[in-house]
């Protein structure tokens, strides 16, 4: 009994902050390589990368068209960090206005 009211202690602790948002900067495109918030590097396994910021080519008439360009070094970005705060998710590359 005691098991199962610290199970759910703990789950009810964990749901209060699911997840969080947080700004980056690309440091490197081969391996990606993203800077949180200056205090650390991601990389491999703890990024989660959406098609939309993957880059996307096209071959037509012989020729290689980019129609969107993937992540490079100095771009930022909007991640949210998944509960657990073992991966993060990248949600697109941010520009400015």
């Amino acid at each position: 009994m005691l098991d199962i009211i610290k199970k759910a202690s703990l789950g009810a602790v964990g749901s209060t902050n699911p997840v969080a948002f947080s700004y980056g900067t690309v440091t490197a495109a081969f391996p990606l390589q993203i800077q949180i918030d200056q205090r650390f590097i991601l990389s491999g396994p703890a990024l989660v990368l959406p098609e939309s910021v993957m880059e996307s080519k096209l071959e037509l008439d012989g020729r290689e068209i980019v129609l969107r360009r993937g992540l490079d070094s100095g771009d930022r970005v909007l991640l949210v960090r998944m509960q657990g705060g073992q991966s993060y998710l990248v949600l697109d590359r941010l520009v400015n206005l």
